[in-house]
């Protein structure tokens, strides 16, 4: 029997949603949904994206 990822949003404006999934296998994945592409990470991507992002806005 297969299991659902458990899903938790992060954040979510108008357009875009950033939410974690955590797989059957105890995984985690982050994924960002900007208009009609989602981007798919697992957690070291996520931290390398999201330290990307906090020095762009700085």
């Amino acid at each position: 029997m297969e299991t659902q990822p458990k899903m938790k949003v992060l954040a979510e404006s108008e357009n875009y949603t950033v939410w974690v999934s955590q797989e059957p296998d105890q995984e985690e994945i982050y994924h960002i949904e900007l208009g009609n592409t989602t981007y798919h990470l697992f957690p070291d991507e996520w931290e390398e994206f999201a330290q990307m992002i906090l020095e762009a806005v700085r």
